[in-house]
């Protein structure tokens, strides 16, 4: 059996923590970054409001990232092994899917806002906070290429709330779609997902 769950949301909410958390306790657990996927820098374009622009879908390789996604579900196991994942004992023993549960993690800001990735999902989960938090998490950051001077409030927000409706306007329409406040503690957060990722396994049984 073949799961699929979605971790979205704002950056610097907390979805790499979550992922991680998740990751150490779902078992044939693979996970996919959408961060993975950024063009390089010279390939980004300035826009508008004068700054390069990272945080929209142009700015990342999204059919590399399909693929990526489309081998896992070709074949989990094989997929596991080359990314160096291990596998129960049962799924070890077999060359398919149809021994044990296998688990993907496609974790990323925009990952409901490209339309061939919304079917994917088995799980959606969309993590948010508010924007002063999320200001002062972005200041503490260090990126690759850093941030240049009022990046966050001319470029990253603006960019987050029109995204954030397109993807509701994306993902309400399947139903899928869990949020999850940010702001609460990382253990409330993982208990919330890994409670509502037990139930969705269970009513698929």
């Amino acid at each position: 059996m073949k799961f699929i769950i979605g971790i979205g949301g704002v950056t610097n909410g907390g979805k790499t923590t979550l992922t991680n958390r998740l990751l150490k306790t779902l078992p044939n657990c693979c996970v996919v970054h959408q961060d993975d996927f950024f063009k390089k820098p010279d390939q980004i374009e300035v826009g508008e409001d004068g700054f390069r622009q990272w945080d929209v879908i142009a700015a990342l390789d999204m059919e590399a990232m399909i693929n990526t996604v489309k081998g896992w579900q070709e074949n989990p196991v094989k997929f596991a092994r080359s990314h160096g994942v291990s596998l129960s004992p049962e799924a070890e023993e077999s060359d398919s899917e149809e021994k044990g549960i296998h688990f993907l993690i496609i974790e990323g800001f925009l990952i409901y806002n490209y339309k061939p990735l919304i079917d994917v999902y088995d799980k959606c989960f969309y993590i948010s906070i508010p924007y002063e938090e999320c200001k002062k998490r972005r200041s503490t950051r260090t990126y690759t290429v850093p941030d240049p001077p009022d990046l966050f409030d001319g470029h990253v927000w603006p960019m987050y709330l029109k995204h954030r409706k397109e993807m509701e306007n994306n993902c309400d329409r399947i139903g899928l779609l869990k949020y999850l406040d940010g702001m609460t503690s990382k253990e409330a957060i993982y208990n919330n997902v890994f409670e509502s990722v037990q139930n969705s396994l269970l009513n698929n049984l």
